[in-house]
C-alpha cells in the first residue's frame, strides 16, 4: 500500500472518528432507523451488521450527508453533521456503494481522471498512480472497465474512494457477488487500509467476514441491538460450555458431572454427548476430564463450545422476530 496520507486534512483526532447521539431517520411515517447511538475509534474497522430493511444503508448514507436525519446528532471525521459542514465532510470521506456505478465504456484510468475532476483534488495524476497501486490495477489502468470481471470493477471502485485520501471510508457490502479468491483481494486491501490509519466503516452480509476483519461490530435492526467486539459478544450472549463426546454413554451422568470445579450443570447432546455448562473452561476442562478418566470413560473429544459471530447475529434476530410475533 502507497497511499500518502499527507494530503489529508491535519485534522487533530483527539475525538472519535465517527459519532452518532440517538440518531433517528424517519421517511414519513416509516422508521428506517431510530435511537442510534455510538462511537468508532481513529484507524478502526467497524462492522455494521443486520438483516436487509434494517436501516444500514439508510444510517450509511445518513452519515455520508446524503440524507439528513431526522432527530439526533453525529459527528463525521471530527465535524458535526450538519448543513454547514456538509462540503467539508465530503472531502474528508468516501464512500463505496454496494453497485460500483462506473463508467463502463471509459478505461479504468479515465474513469479515476473523471473523479479526480469532480473531487477537484490536487495532483489528480500522482493520486491516480498512488490509487492504482494501492488496489494492484496499475497494469490495468488502459482497460476499459466494462472489460473487467466484478472483481477487478470493485478494486476499480475502491481506488476511485482512496483518489481522496480518505480519513473515513464507507464500504457497503464491498465484496457482494464475489468468489472467494477476489473477496480475500478486497479483504487484504481493507487490512492495508487500516493499518495506514484510515478508519473503515463496513456494512456486510458476510458474517465470517466482519469476524476476521472487524475490531468491534453493530448489530442494527432498526434500533441498535449490540455493540462490541465479537467475542465480547458471544460471551455476553451464550454461556460458556464444554462438549464432551464419549464410546459409549455415561452410566451416570449426574454423578459424574456433579459437583466438578466450575461445572453448574449439563445437558444430553446425542448418544454418548454431553453438554457442560462452566464458569470457566480452563478450570472446568482439566476437572472433567479427570472425572472421566476415573471413570473408566472412552473419550473421543473434549473442547470449549465455539460460538461464532453468525450464532450472535442469528440469536439477536431471532429474539427480536419472536417479540414482533408475540407483539403484532
Amino acid at each position: 500500500m502507497t497511499l500518502n496520507r499527507k494530503t489529508a486534512p491535519d485534522v487533530a483526532k483527539s475525538g472519535p472518528a465517527l459519532a452518532t447521539d440517538h440518531l433517528t431517520k424517519r421517511f414519513g411515517a416509516r422508521i428506517a432507523f431510530s435511537d442510534v447511538s455510538f462511537e468508532v475509534g481513529h484507524g478502526e474497522v467497524f462492522g455494521f451488521l443486520g438483516p436487509n430493511g434494517a436501516g444500514k444503508t439508510t444510517t450509511m448514507r445518513t452519515l455520508g450527508t446524503l440524507l439528513t436525519p431526522t432527530s439526533g446528532s453525529a459527528t463525521v471525521a471530527g465535524l458535526p453533521l450538519t448543513p454547514g459542514n456538509e462540503v467539508e465532510i465530503r472531502r474528508r470521506i468516501a464512500v463505496m456503494p454496494e453497485a460500483p456505478g462506473l463508467y463502463l465504456r471509459l478505461t479504468v484510468a479515465e474513469n479515476l481522471e473523471c473523479f479526480a475532476g469532480l473531487y477537484e483534488a490536487p495532483d489528480p495524476g500522482e493520486r491516480i498512480s498512488r490509487a492504482l497501486q494501492a488496489v494492484k490495477l496499475t497494469d490495468r489502468a488502459g482497460d476499459p472497465c466494462g472489460s473487467l470481471s466484478k472483481g477487478l470493477r470493485q478494486r476499480v471502485a475502491l481506488a476511485r474512494a482512496l483518489l481522496s485520501d480518505p480519513q473515513v471510508l464507507f464500504l457497503d457490502e464491498p465484496t457482494s457477488g464475489l468468489d472467494p479468491v477476489a473477496a480475500r483481494d478486497v479483504h487484504e486491501l481493507i487490512d492495508d487500509l487500516r493499518q495506514r490509519g484510515v478508519t473503515i466503516f463496513l456494512s456486510t452480509h458476510r458474517l465470517e467476514e466482519a469476524e476476521r476483519l472487524c475490531d468491534r461490530v453493530a448489530i442494527l435492526n432498526t434500533t441498535l441491538r449490540t455493540i462490541g467486539r465479537p467475542d465480547e459478544l458471544r460471551e455476553r450472549l451464550f454461556a460458556k460450555t464444554l462438549t464432551v463426546r464419549t464410546l459409549a454413554p455415561l452410566a451416570d451422568p449426574d454423578r459424574l458431572f456433579g459437583g466438578l470445579p466450575a461445572v453448574n450443570g449439563w445437558r444430553p447432546d446425542g448418544p454418548g454427548g454431553y453438554v457442560v455448562t462452566v464458569d470457566d473452561p480452563a478450570v472446568a476442562a482439566p476437572a472433567v476430564t479427570r472425572a472421566l478418566v476415573q471413570a473408566g470413560a472412552d473419550v473421543l473429544s473434549i473442547g470449549s463450545s465455539q460460538h461464532s459471530l453468525e450464532d450472535v447475529y442469528l440469536e439477536l434476530v431471532n429474539q427480536d422476530a419472536e417479540l414482533e410475533a408475540n407483539h403484532p
